[in-house]
């Protein structure tokens, strides 16, 4: 009997323990969410490309239309949002932070078919029946010039520095841009260029194309990984090239990532791209 009271007892004072700790203990907080949002997106209407293209366009903190200030525009190939532009964004955005690289907008051009848009036409049987779509490059440059560079320029408060990024194919594309139609960009950030395409026949017109365009104030970083030889000698070639054109306002940079392959080299590429361009100082 004795026990059992004794139990009562305490299963009491473990209840009343547990109520006290109820109605001390503070609700807890409300949870709220909003968006993060990184940029926005645009459609536009190519007339040069018979579709319409998406681009997401990040504005730097601060950004107003109403300011007098003016930004450089970095415009991203492959740059759809599950691609390299979210990756892109965060290292202008860092290097923003550390006060040593001006606030920047950057554009990424989403893609529809990289291989159309990439690539000139080959001569090789070979590639045209295993991609059938490719060589439309220059359908696509004249959109860059014509179209894009325009709408950026007339939508948002740009200046005159101009970047273009580009891998793979991409590099390939900015590439062909250099060395036919440098003075759409001025700042050149090229990583593994596809330079192989159609046995070489861009770099092999290489110096004769960048020696007949004007020595204008351009920067070209090129950036290759341990991708093969093929891939490691032609960027080595467009490197010398490019040094060896006799352009006094040619300014050109070469990195080689021993410890990168062509799937993991961008972000490190455009990180040392930009480290060269703005270091960092206390």
């Amino acid at each position: 009997m004795k026990h059992q009271i004794q139990g009562s007892i305490m299963i009491r004072i473990v209840f009343c323990t547990f109520i006290c700790i109820l109605c001390w203990a503070k609700p807890a907080a409300a949870q709220t969410t909003t968006t993060f949002t990184l940029g926005h997106v645009v459609e536009v209407e190519s007339k040069a490309l018979s579709e319409k293209r998406i681009l997401n366009v990040y504005l730097p903190e601060g950004y107003h239309p109403d300011s007098a200030a003016r930004y450089p525009v970095m415009y991203v190939l492959d740059g759809s949002a599950n691609e390299d532009f979210i990756h892109i964004c965060g290292l202008v955005q860092f290097y923003n932070m550390m006060f040593a690289m001006p606030k920047t907008i950057v554009v990424g051009i989403a893609n529809v078919d990289r291989r159309r848009d990439f690539t000139y036409p080959t001569t090789i049987a070979e590639h045209k029946k295993k991609y059938p779509t490719t060589g439309r490059s220059e359908a696509f440059i004249r959109f860059v010039e014509t179209e894009l560079q325009p709408y950026i320029n007339s939508h948002y408060k740009t200046n005159d520095i101009k970047y273009i990024i580009g891998q793979s194919l991409g590099g390939l594309v900015a590439t062909e841009i250099l060395l036919k139609k440098p003075g759409l960009f001025n700042r050149y950030i090229i990583t593994s260029p596809s330079l192989w395409w159609d046995n070489e026949s861009l770099l092999k017109q290489a110096d004769s194309l960048i020696k007949s365009q004007p020595d204008q104030p351009l920067y070209v970083y090129v950036a290759i990984g341990e991708e093969g030889k093929t891939m490691k000698d032609d960027a080595k070639k467009l490197v010398t090239t490019l040094k060896d054109s006799g352009k006094k306002n040619l300014k050109v940079d070469f990195a080689f990532f021993p410890d990168e392959n062509h799937a993991t080299i961008l972000h490190q590429s455009v990180y040392k791209a930009l480290n060269i361009l703005f270091p960092y100082r206390e």
